[in-house]
């Protein structure tokens, strides 16, 4: 696929600031959304925060391992995570905030992504040998 060294950056730093982003909206759920919304939505808001969370970890250790493994199956899992969260966690966010109804079906598009992602990881692990 693409330079190892620049998709490497590309996961480190997006897993970084998902996950920054993550503790934040997390904290902002906690103390000042659970006011204003319904239970539910705040299910909903804390789902899309812990799914940002997993997969900031999830890209951060793609990017890790990326020189590792090489090959496109772990390429495209970093991809898969990267967009599959902004799709998942970022459609639930503005369901739950801006009540745009019409992102409905980027919710699971963003979770099917999301498996992908894995299913691509566990490619890429039992095809090569771990040789770190």
């Amino acid at each position: 696929m693409s330079n190892p060294s620049f998709l490497k950056s590309l996961f480190l730093i997006s897993g970084a600031i998902l996950g920054f982003l993550g503790v934040i909206l997390g904290a902002f759920a906690s103390h000042r959304l659970k006011q204003t919304i319904s239970p539910e939505q705040l299910i909903s808001f804390e789902t899309g925060v812990r799914y940002q969370m997993y997969h900031a970890l999830a890209l951060i250790l793609t990017g890790l391992l990326i020189h590792v493994f090489r090959g496109n199956f772990l390429d495209f899992a970093g991809i898969c995570f990267l967009s599959g969260t902004l799709l998942f966690s970022g459609s639930i966010y503005l369901l739950v905030l801006k009540n745009w109804k019409f992102l409905w079906p980027i919710t699971p598009l963003g979770g099917v992504i999301l498996i992908i992602g894995w299913f691509l990881l566990i490619l890429r692990f039992v095809t090569q040998k771990l040789t770190i």
